[in-house]
């Protein structure tokens, strides 16, 4: 089985997908991880990555094939991703939403992550991941005729704002085994 977890920026799909892996036991992929690798290879941040991608589908074609093969796996995943749910239809399908300005905080104090906008402050880093969900917007829209915001794809919808990481993995794991009648 595979569990799909997509979201705002800074929701908390990768703290609580590796949650869920080490407690289920299930293996994981998380697309961002992928996405910050290629950026910190080419020498740009996420964001500008993103700009590039919006006129060169061979990044999101290299970060998609990961996804696309794991639909065909046999493999139990919980997979990270703004569009695993529609790559992998058959996943159960979570999406974490989370208000701007606590992604940006989140996301500012968060020593691994902070180095991939360059920023200098929470207020520099709102309109980074402003300009980021705008270039993602656009290029899912133009590639797949998509809108990852679009809340009817998925299976839970979840408000990370004001939870803790265990307490949207418990949700997570409740919606789950309803879905597969456990």
């Amino acid at each position: 089985m595979i569990i799909t977890i997509s979201g705002d920026i800074g929701s908390g799909k990768s703290t609580c997908g590796k949650l869920l892996r080490d407690q289920l036991r299930y293996n994981y992929l998380s697309t961002g991880d992928i996405q910050r690798r290629i950026a910190a290879e080419m020498g740009i941040t996420t964001l500008e990555l993103n700009l590039l991608s919006e006129n060169d589908k061979s990044i999101d074609t290299k970060i998609d094939d990961h996804t696309r093969a794991l639909a065909d796996s046999g493999e139990n995943y919980i997979v990270d991703s703004r569009l695993a749910w529609h790559f992998i239809p058959s996943s159960y399908k979570v999406f974490l939403r989370c208000k701007d300005e606590i992604a940006a905080q989140r996301i500012f104090h968060d020593e691994n992550r902070v180095s991939d906008e360059n920023t200098a402050s929470i207020m520099q880093l709102l309109d980074k991941i402003k300009d980021r969900r705008q270039s993602e917007k656009r290029r899912f829209l133009s590639l797949y005729g998509i809108d990852f915001e679009d809340l009817s794809n998925h299976d839970q919808i979840v408000d990370s704002s004001f939870f803790k990481p265990q307490v949207i993995v418990d949700l997570i794991k409740d919606g789950f085994k309803m879905s597969e009648g456990l």
